[in-house]
């Protein structure tokens, strides 16, 4: 009995199908990108909180996709890194198998509502750019930020609410980490309610964000090319589509993992696209936003320029 229970709490994760030659390759790939992420997001962040003329609605908020993107790496990096280096499957608790399930998916969801926050922020700016400081105060961004999470939060904790209330009869997870797909397969019972509301949480996730981001950009093109200033709608124009070029690729990489969920014999696809999701977008966010924002990038060069100045000094 005891043995019995035991088992019940254990849960098998298949690892990624990296061959023995390809592995330690890989593993170092992934480290260094993971190290990347590390050190931009983060740096990105002190760069922002260090610099008062970055302490703007627009760059605070850019603090929250930074503080999102260590988070999604943080939870499936280090685990996929372990899987490469023992080439071997792994066991998790079933408790530590849900907390990662609801670390994964507040990831994902926050990643839609926080660029949806920042989709709104643009629109003031351009949009109403006399009013944008008296809208878009600190505590607008802060009340926003909360806002951003609180509603990913309560998602997620209802979808995975759905989950935890089945009774298990399998201990294996077709995936390299657990999300909410993988956890309710894991029950014999009808699981009807929870693809019926997996599809309702998909659809009202990416569909409000999908039609307000695309409303806010057709506002934005729409006032941009009535307007006669053009050095003004050039830098507008180039932050929006940093901002467009980020919530495509996150957008894409979603359909593509949701679509092949449904699709068992693409299992091996399907894995690769979920711990790309963790590794590349996070990777590519801390370049986009901070090589193509001209105030971020001269700030890094300003503080690269005076730890230069101070080491040379100290010589």
């Amino acid at each position: 009995m005891m043995n019995q229970t035991f088992s019940g709490d254990i849960i098998i994760l298949e690892r990624l199908q990296v061959t023995p030659k390809t592995s330690i390759p890989v593993f170092i790939l992934v480290l260094l990108i993971y190290i990347f992420i590390m050190v931009t997001n983060i740096g990105l962040v002190v760069v922002i909180c260090r610099s008062r003329s970055l302490h703007q609605p627009m760059y605070l908020l850019f603090c929250n996709m930074s503080i999102n993107n260590v988070f999604g790496a943080t939870i499936i990096v280090p685990q996929v890194l372990r899987d490469l280096l023992l080439n071997s499957e792994r066991y998790i608790y079933y408790t530590d198998c849900v907390f990662q399930v609801v670390c994964v998916h507040l990831h994902a969801c926050a990643s839609h509502t926080v660029l949806m926050v920042m989709a709104f922020d643009r629109y003031v700016a351009i949009c109403n750019p006399l009013r944008y400081a008296t809208i878009m105060t600190n505590g607008m961004v802060v009340k926003l930020s909360v806002g951003a999470w609180a509603t990913a939060f309560v998602l997620v904790m209802s979808l995975v609410g759905l989950s935890v209330r089945l009774s298990r009869c399998r201990s294996v997870i077709s995936h390299p980490f657990c999300d909410n797909a993988s956890l309710f397969k894991l029950s014999c019972e009808d699981i009807s309610v929870n693809n019926i509301y997996g599809l309702v949480y998909t659809v009202v996730l990416l569909g409000s964000s999908m039609c307000s981001v695309t409303l806010t950009y057709v506002r934005i093109t729409m006032v941009c090319l009535s307007s006669k200033k053009k050095a003004m709608n050039s830098k507008a124009l180039q932050t929006c589509a940093t901002h467009l070029a980020v919530y495509i690729m996150l957008l894409v990489l979603g359909f593509i993992i949701v679509i092949l969920h449904r699709f068992p014999e693409l299992s091996d696809h399907r894995k690769a696209a979920a711990v790309l999701g963790h590794i590349a977008l996070p990777a590519l966010n801390a370049v986009i936003y901070g090589l193509q924002i001209k105030e971020i990038r001269h700030r890094i060069k300003a503080l690269f320029h005076n730890s230069k100045v101070a080491v040379m000094a100290a010589k």
